[in-house]
C-alpha cells in the first residue's frame, strides 16, 4: 500500500504558447518523492523550477504525463498540498491567527477543531504570544514562520517551499533553515524545496534534484548522506556542493 505524502512525476512535458508557437519549458521529468522526504530542486532561473510546483498544486493541468499522489493522479486544487511562496503572502489587515485560520476556511472540522488546530501550528512554529498582532508588527522571519503555520495548518501530505526564505537576511535566513528542520521532523510531512542556494539545499534536504534549462529538464541528483547537524565548512558538505556545482555546469569536478 502507498504510504501518505508518497509524489510521483512520471514522463511530465510542459509547453507555453509564445506569439503564436510552442516553447517547451519541461521536458521529459521523471522523479519519484517519498513520504516524508525532503528534497531540494535547484538549477538557473527559467529552467522550470517554479513550473513543477506549479503542476504539483494543481494550478495548471495542461501538460503531458502524470503527476500522482499516493497513486493517485492530481486533478486541481486540493487541501493535500500546501505551499509557502518567497513572499509571506499574509493579509494585511488580519491577525496572524485569522491569516492562519484563512487555510482551514474550507476544512471540514468542527469550529473548535478549527481554534485548537490553529493554535498548534502557531506554537509550532514558535510565535505563541503573537496571535493578534498583525503582519506589519512582525519581523520578516516571524511573519514568514506564520506563512508556514499557515501552510501547514491543513495538515497537507506535501509541503512545497518556494524560495521561502530567499528575501531574508543572511542571520535570519540560517535561523529559519534550523527552524525548517525541526517543524519537518515534528510533522513527519513530506517537503519539496525550489530554491538557489545550493548550501541551504544540502543543509537541509534529504536528495538534491539539479536541473538545467533550454528545455527545463532534470540532469542529476545527488544523495545527502551527511550526518546531522550537518557541518557547513565540513570536506564531505563541500565535495557534495561540488558535485552539485558541476551538474549545474558551474564548476568543473577534479579528476585526480
Amino acid at each position: 500500500m502507498t504510504q501518505r505524502g508518497s509524489l510521483d512525476i512520471r514522463k511530465v512535458s510542459k509547453n507555453y504558447e509564445v506569439d503564436g508557437r510552442p516553447l517547451k519549458v519541461l521536458s521529459d521529468i521523471n522523479l519519484h518523492v517519498g513520504p516524508g522526504e525532503f528534497i531540494s530542486i535547484v538549477g538557473p532561473s527559467g529552467c522550470g523550477k517554479s513550473t513543477i510546483l506549479r503542476l504539483i498544486l494543481g494550478l495548471d493541468t495542461g501538460y503531458e504525463g502524470d503527476i500522482l499522489l499516493d497513486g493517485t493522479r492530481i486533478a486541481g486544487t486540493s487541501l493535500d498540498r500546501g505551499i509557502v511562496f518567497q513572499d509571506h503572502r499574509l493579509l494585511p489587515w488580519l491577525t496572524l491567527e485569522q491569516n492562519v485560520s484563512l487555510a482551514l476556511e474550507n476544512a471540514p472540522l468542527p469550529a473548535a477543531e478549527k481554534r485548537r488546530t490553529v493554535a498548534q501550528h502557531i506554537a509550532l512554529v514558535g510565535l505563541q504570544g503573537f496571535e493578534t498582532v498583525f503582519p506589519h508588527q512582525l519581523s520578516g522571519g516571524m511573519a514568514q514562520r506564520g506563512a508556514i503555520a499557515r501552510g501547514l495548518a491543513v495538515r497537507p501530505r506535501i509541503l512545497l517551499l518556494d524560495e521561502p526564505l530567499g528575501a531574508l537576511d543572511a542571520l535570519t535566513r540560517l535561523r529559519l533553515q534550523e527552524e525548517l528542520l525541526r517543524i519537518w521532523k515534528a510533522e513527519g510531512v513530506t517537503m519539496i524545496l525550489v530554491t538557489h542556494d545550493v548550501d541551504e539545499a544540502l543543509y537541509l534536504s534529504d536528495r538534491v534534484v539539479v536541473m538545467n534549462s533550454g528545455p527545463g529538464r532534470i540532469v542529476g541528483e545527488v544523495a545527502v548522506d551527511l550526518p546531522t547537524p550537518r557541518v557547513r565548512t565540513s570536506p564531505a558538505f563541500a565535495s557534495l556542493k561540488q558535485r552539485v556545482l558541476s551538474l549545474m555546469g558551474e564548476y568543473e569536478l577534479e579528476v585526480a
